[in-house]
C-alpha cells in the first residue's frame, strides 16, 4: 500500500466513525419518538430500557452505513478539493479514479460486512427487538392512582380517593367497590389510609382508619334478596395483587417464523416450503373451481360458430310471469353462493401468495442496503471532489439530498414488492438503479474538472447571456 492510499484511507475513517454513531443515534431517537407512548408510564427497569435500545441499535446498522458512507466520503474529499491537496494529486498525473480505488476497496470491505452483519446479527436482533417491544407494548401502566379518579385498572376492583398528600401515601376519603366473583358487590368506605407497597412489589396494602365495609350477602338474579351487613372498624388493611402489572416476557419462539428473524439460507428454505403449499392449494382449488364451475376450454362438434340472434329484448320476457319472481331469486341465491364460496379460497391464496413476497422482499434487502454503501460512495466521492467544501455544512445538506432520494425510493420500490406491481428484485433495487446513473455522471464530470456547483461558474454564465441579450436588443431592425 503506498503512501497516498494510507493517507486517504486515513483522511476517510475519522470522518466515517463520527457520522456512522450520530446517524445510528438520530435513527435511534426516532425510533424512541416513534414508540414514546408505550415506553413512559410503563415502570420499566433501567435493563429494560437499555436492551430495547441496543437491539433497536443492532437492527439499524445496516440503515445508518449507507448515510455514514456518503457523508464521510463527501467531507473527505471535499477537505482534500478545499485544500488543494486533489488540484496537486491531479497536476502530478494522478487521475480521479486512481485515489477514488483505496476508498472503493474499503466501501466494498464495508459492503460485505454489512451484509453478513445483516444477515446473521439483525435475524437476532430483531428476535430480541420485537418481542421486547411486543411484551412492553402489551403491558399494563405502571401503579398510579390519582385523586378524584375512579381507578379500575386492579383486576375486580374500582378505587378512588379525593385526596393524596405530597408523601404520596397517605390518602384521603377513600372508596373501594370489591367486584370479585364470590357473592354480591363489597364496598368500603374509610376517612384515611396509607398506601404501603411490598419490598418485591407484588402487593399493594391499603391501611384504612375510621370507616364501613358493606356486603351484600346471597346470590344476585333471585326474587328473595340477600342480606345487607355493614361492619364498622378503626384500623383495617386490606391487599391487592399486583401481579398484573409485573413486566413478563413471552416465548421468543412466537415471533422466530417471522421473515425479518431470519437469515438468507433460512429465507430460501422457508420460500421454497411456502411455495410447494401455494402450488399444492393452487391445485386443490383449480380442481374444485373446474368441477363445479366448468370453464370449456375446447369445443366440440356440437358448439355453433356463433350465438344465434336472439328475438327478445329482456331477458325477462322468456320467463313465465307466475315462475318469475322465483326464478330471479334462484339466479340471485345462486350468484351469492358462488361469490361466497370463490371469496374465501380467493383470500387465502393471497395470503398465501402475500406471505410468499414478504420473505422475497427481506431475501433482497439484505444485499440492497449492502450494495447501497458502494453506490453512496460512488456519488459521495465525485460530489466531493466537484463541491470542493470540507467540513459538516454543505457535505451534510448534499448528504441528506441524496439520502432521501434513497430513502423515498427504497420505501416505493419495497411497497410496490409487497403489492405485486413490480417484481421482488426489481423493486427492492430500484433504489440503487436510480442513484447509479446518477453516480456515473458525477464521476464523468469529477473527472472533467466540471464546474457543475460553482456558483461563480453560472454568475459569469448568467452575465454572458445577459450582454448577449443587450447586444440582440441595440441591434437595428431591418
Amino acid at each position: 500500500m503506498k503512501k497516498l492510499d494510507k493517507l486517504i484511507i486515513k483522511t476517510f475513517l475519522g470522518p466515517f466513525v463520527a457520522t456512522f454513531f450520530v446517524t445510528l443515534f438520530v435513527l435511534v431517537m426516532q425510533f424512541l419518538w416513534k414508540y414514546v407512548d408505550d415506553l413512559v408510564g410503563k415502570g420499566l427497569d433501567t435493563g429494560v430500557i437499555i436492551q430495547l435500545i441496543a437491539y433497536t441499535s443492532a437492527t439499524l446498522v445496516t440503515l445508518a452505513l449507507p448515510l455514514a458512507v456518503l457523508l464521510s466520503s463527501i467531507m473527505t474529499f471535499g477537505n482534500l478539493g478545499e485544500s488543494f491537496e486533489l488540484v496537486a494529486l491531479k497536476s502530478s498525473g494522478i487521475s480521479l479514479l486512481r485515489f477514488i480505488r483505496p476508498l472503493l476497496f474499503v466501501c466494498t470491505i464495508i459492503g460485505i460486512l454489512a451484509f453478513l452483519f445483516a444477515n446473521y446479527v439483525i435475524p437476532v436482533a430483531n428476535l430480541q427487538a420485537k418481542s421486547l417491544l411486543y411484551d412492553i407494548t402489551n403491558s399494563k401502566p405502571a401503579f398510579n392512582i390519582k385523586a378524584g379518579v375512579f381507578y379500575k385498572d386492579i383486576p375486580g376492583y374500582t378505587i378512588k380517593v379525593a385526596q393524596k398528600d405530597k408523601d404520596n401515601q397517605t390518602i384521603h376519603q377513600v372508596m373501594i367497590f370489591d367486584h370479585q366473583s364470590g357473592g354480591g358487590d363489597k364496598i368500603i368506605l374509610a376517612e384515611k389510609g396509607q398506601m404501603v407497597l411490598t419490598a418485591n412489589k407484588r402487593f399493594l396494602y391499603f391501611i384504612l382508619d375510621n370507616g364501613w365495609r358493606y356486603e351484600e350477602r346471597g346470590n344476585r338474579g333471585y326474587t328473595v334478596p340477600g342480606d345487607m351487613i355493614r361492619l364498622g372498624f378503626k384500623k383495617y388493611s386490606k391487599a391487592f395483587d399486583l401481579s398484573s402489572f409485573a413486566f413478563n416476557r413471552l416465548n421468543m419462539d412466537l415471533f422466530a417464523s417471522n421473515q425479518q428473524m431470519l437469515n438468507v439460507r433460512q429465507l430460501d428454505v422457508a420460500i421454497d416450503s411456502l411455495q410447494k403449499v401455494e402450488n399444492q392449494f393452487s391445485k386443490t382449488v383449480n380442481a374444485y373451481v373446474t368441477v363445479r364451475y366448468p370453464f370449456f376450454k375446447w369445443k366440440d362438434t356440437a358448439w355453433a360458430a356463433a350465438a344465434p340472434p336472439l328475438k327478445v329484448k329482456d331477458f325477462e320476457e322468456i320467463i313465465p310471469l307466475k315462475n318469475r319472481r322465483s326464478v330471479l331469486e334462484r339466479a340471485e341465491q345462486t350468484t351469492r353462493e358462488t361469490q361466497s364460496a370463490l371469496e374465501q379460497p380467493t383470500q387465502e391464496y393471497e395470503d398465501k401468495h402475500g406471505t410468499i413476497v414478504m420473505h422475497k422482499v427481506e431475501w433482497q434487502r439484505k444485499f440492497t442496503l449492502a450494495a447501497a454503501c458502494i453506490v453512496m460512495f460512488l456519488i459521495g466521492a465525485p460530489l466531493g471532489s466537484i463541491i470542493r467544501k470540507g467540513g459538516l455544512g454543505t457535505p451534510l445538506v448534499f448528504a441528506v439530498i441524496f439520502f432521501v432520494i434513497f430513502n423515498v425510493f427504497f420505501m416505493i420500490g419495497e411497497k410496490m414488492a409487497r403489492s405485486g406491481v413490480m417484481y421482488t428484485w426489481s423493486g427492492m433495487w430500484l433504489s440503487n438503479m436510480v442513484l447509479l446513473p446518477i453516480a456515473g455522471f458525477l464521476i464523468v464530470k469529477a473527472m472533467n474538472d466540471s464546474q457543475l456547483f460553482n456558483k461563480e461558474y453560472y454568475f459569469r454564465s448568467i452575465q454572458k447571456i445577459r450582454k448577449f441579450l443587450e447586444r440582440r436588443k441595440k441591434q437595428p431592425t431591418i
